[in-house]
């Protein structure tokens, strides 16, 4: 079986041959691009799909949100990157809001300097801004990169985050959106229903593009939203989704990268195919073997390696040990997806993303 197969046979309740092993490599082709050591843009082009078929890597993240928005000539926004610091400004008639990134050479990531939403006094132009925003389909690179997938794997798109976690992972950060919640429940809550309606019209934009499968990009880690949140401002917009989803005939996925124990089964629960992602004890806290009890027998495990154990920081032996360990719950479960939780960061090494396959193939073969 190839890679397409194996994880549709899995979406099927059939058994493939093996394990499928899918690795999020998008993170570590990125430092690559920034280090020199491939060419500009490298990922855009057929030899990066070449690349996951020479490491025996499964495609299927490479992730982009399949709707583009357009905004009335009342809403102006401004991008701009210079000396290291990426500025978004939207200026809209009842205020602007600001937010500014600076890049961090060593991680090859960019950090937050400053959220868009600071205090209640931004929340009235950020309804304003997405009040006046519509959502088109973006078609383009999932047809682009269709025919080299082809057998690697899956095309898979992303849908809007929900509401509370677009705030809580890119517009205001978790303390900021806590205080509102405290200090202005109302007008909380009334953000909250003007960011779910917009959210719905990128979401059903999204659904006309060609993909196999969408994900909601949540983000999601337990430390950070705990049940209570989660069950009030997050699931009820989720289960509408996964519902339209499955109303369209995709497979629903979330990516949940962080700790689990506390929603791993409400999550489950929500109705999403696979749950993805998903990063174990030693880094996480929850070990391999108990996954499958806290998340009960519906959903789809994806994930087991954590990044780290890509990059000389653990040894070659607990690597080997680990790899193994993984894919012998794995084979017993069933219904589990080897991959990277959450990327090859990085200063992974090539030699351990390449050595992944062959581990696979020696204990990752069902009985």
């Amino acid at each position: 079986m190839n890679d397409r197969q194996r994880i549709l046979s899995l979406f099927a309740g059939e058994r493939p041959d093996r394990v499928p092993w899918f690795g999020d490599l998008a993170y570590w082709a990125s430092a690559m691009e920034q280090r020199g050591d491939v060419p500009p843009d490298w990922q855009r082009t057929p030899d990066y799909y070449r690349f996951h078929r020479e490491l025996g890597v499964g495609f299927y993240l490479q992730g982009y949100f399949a709707f583009e928005p357009h905004y009335d000539d009342t809403v102006q926004v401004e991008e701009t990157e210079a000396e290291g610091i990426r500025r978004q400004r939207v200026l809209t008639p009842v205020g602007e809001l600001v937010a500014e990134w600076r890049f961090l050479p060593r991680s090859a990531a960019w950090a937050p300097v400053q959220h868009m939403i600071r205090s209640r006094q931004d929340l009235t132009p950020l309804r304003y801004w997405w009040e006046h925003t519509s959502f088109l389909p973006a078609p383009q690179e999932a047809e682009r990169r269709r025919f080299w997938v082809d057998d690697l794997g899956l095309v898979l798109c992303y849908l809007p985050r929900s509401p509370f976690m677009e705030l809580t992972a890119v517009l205001a950060g978790i303390r900021t959106l806590v205080d509102l919640w405290v200090e202005e429940p109302a007008e909380f809550e009334e953000t909250l229903d003007v960011l779910s309606t917009a959210f719905d019209r990128a979401a059903e934009a999204a659904l006309n593009v060609p993909a196999d499968c969408f994900m909601i990009p949540e983000n999601l880690s337990s430390e950070v939203v705990g049940r209570r949140f989660y069950e009030r401002f997050v699931q009820p917009w989720e289960r509408k989704w996964v519902t339209r989803l499955h109303q369209a005939g995709k497979p629903a996925f979330i990516h949940m990268d962080g700790t689990l124990r506390g929603l791993l089964r409400p999550v489950a629960e929500t109705g999403f195919d696979v749950i993805e992602a998903v990063t174990p004890a030693p880094v996480g806290d929850v070990a391999i073997e108990e996954l499958r009890a806290l998340a009960g027998p519906g959903p789809i495990l994806w994930g087991g390696l954590p990044g780290v154990y890509f990059t000389s920081l653990v040894s070659e032996e607990e690597f080997e040990r680990h790899v193994r360990h993984v894919l012998q719950v794995m084979v017993e479960d069933r219904r589990m997806v080897l991959g990277v939780a959450d990327q090859v960061p990085p200063d992974g090494l090539l030699r351990r993303v390449a050595r992944v396959v062959q581990l696979v193939e020696q204990y990752g073969r069902y009985p």
